[in-house]
C-alpha cells in the first residue's frame, strides 16, 4: 500500500511540472505569434491535457472495459465543470470571455445532449449502445469544432504578426524552446496521469469498488488532474483565458473525441446509471452557461464556485452510497 501511495505522489509531481512547462511554452507561443490565449487553451493545451483520457480509452478498449471509457469521459467532464471551475472560482473569480460564452459552452451543452440522446436510443441505432458508425460521426463533429477557432482567428493572427514583427521583446522568445516545453509538459502530464490513475485503481480494486465507480471517480479525477493543475497554474500566472479555454475545450474533446474513438474501438453501452450521470452533466454544463447571466455578468464568482463544488461533493457522496 505504501508503494502505491508513493507512486501516486510521484504522479502528482509529474503533473505539476508538466502543467508548468505546458503553460509556459503555450503562453510564450501565444505571445510570439500573437495567438489569443483562449484559442490556445481550446486547441493545444486542451489536447495536451486530454492525453490521459485518450490513453485510458485505448487501454480500456483492449480489455472491452467500456465502463471505464464512458466513466472516464463523463466523470472527467463533471470534474472539469464542477470541481476544477468551482475550485478556480473559489481561488479567484473567473471571467468568461464572449467567445466562450456564446459559442464554446453552447457547443459543450449540445454535444452532451447529443450523447445523452444516443445513449437513450433516441438518436442513432435506437439502442443504448453507441457503435463505430456513430463514433465516426462524433469524430467528424470534433474535427469541425476543432477547426472553427483556428479558421476564425487566422486572419487576425496574420494581421497581428505583421503589425508586431519588430517588437524586440517578442523576438527574444525562442519558438523551438517553447515547443520543447510543450512536448515535455505533455509527456509529464501523460505519465503523471498514468501513475495517479493506475495506482489509485489498484487501491480501489483492493477495496472492492466497482469498475463503473472507479471510472466515474478515481479514473475521472485522475485524468482530469492535468486540467486541474494546468488551470491553477494558469490562474497563478493570471492566464485565466488559457485556463477557461483549456477546461471548455477539454469537455468538448472528452465527448466528441474520447467517446468517438472509444465507440470505434468497442461498442459503448450506456446503462441507466451512466444516463443519470449524463443528465447531471447536461445540468452542470447548462448551469455554467446560466451563471453568465446571474449575479455578476460573465463571471463565475466565489459563491458560484462554491455552488459548483457543493454539487460535486454531493455527487461523489451519492456515488459511493
Amino acid at each position: 500500500m505504501f508503494f502505491n501511495i508513493l507512486m501516486i505522489i510521484i504522479g502528482f509531481i509529474f503533473l505539476v511540472l508538466g502543467a508548468n512547462l505546458l503553460v509556459k511554452g503555450s503562453s510564450n507561443i501565444a505571445k510570439k505569434f500573437h495567438i489569443p490565449e483562449i484559442l490556445l487553451g481550446l486547441t493545444i493545451v486542451a489536447l495536451g491535457t486530454s492525453m490521459p483520457e485518450l490513453f485510458i480509452t485505448a487501454s480500456s478498449a483492449k480489455k472491452d472495459s467500456y465502463d471505464l471509457i464512458i466513466g472516464n469521459a463523463v466523470g472527467s467532464n463533471l470534474c472539469n465543470i464542477l470541481l476544477i471551475l468551482g475550485l478556480m472560482a473559489v481561488i479567484s473569480p473567473v471571467k468568461i470571455e464572449k467567445e466562450a460564452r456564446n459559442f464554446h459552452i453552447p457547443v459543450a451543452i449540445i454535444s452532451t445532449i447529443l450523447i445523452l440522446l444516443m445513449g437513450l436510443g433516441i438518436l442513432g441505432n435506437n439502442t443504448s449502445f453507441i457503435n463505430w458508425k456513430e463514433g465516426i460521426f462524433l469524430l467528424i463533429l470534433f474535427v469541425v469544432y476543432f477547426s472553427y477557432p483556428i479558421v476564425k482567428e487566422f486572419e487576425d493572427i496574420l494581421i497581428s504578426i505583421k503589425n508586431n514583427s519588430d517588437n524586440a521583446e517578442l523576438k527574444k522568445i525562442n519558438p523551438f524552446l517553447c515547443f520543447i516545453f510543450i512536448v515535455l509538459g505533455i509527456i509529464l502530464l501523460k505519465y503523471g496521469g498514468d501513475l495517479v490513475v493506475d495506482y489509485s485503481t489498484i487501491i480501489a480494486e483492493t477495496l472492492n469498488i466497482s469498475e463503473r465507480v472507479i471510472g466515474l471517480t478515481i479514473v475521472a479525477i485522475g485524468t482530469a488532474l492535468p486540467e486541474l493543475v494546468t488551470s491553477i497554474v494558469s490562474i497563478i500566472k493570471k492566464d485565466t483565458d488559457l485556463a477557461v479555454g483549456n477546461i471548455i475545450g477539454s469537455c468538448v474533446l472528452n465527448i466528441l473525441l474520447i467517446l468517438g474513438i472509444g465507440s470505434i474501438l468497442t461498442p459503448l453501452e450506456f446503462t441507466p446509471e451512466f444516463i443519470q450521470n449524463l443528465i447531471l452533466l447536461c445540468f452542470s454544463t447548462f448551469l455554467l452557461f446560466i451563471f453568465n447571466y446571474i449575479g455578476k455578468k460573465n463571471t463565475i464568482t466565489r459563491f458560484k464556485g462554491f455552488v459548483l463544488l457543493s454539487i460535486f461533493i454531493i455527487y461523489m457522496i451519492k456515488l459511493f452510497i
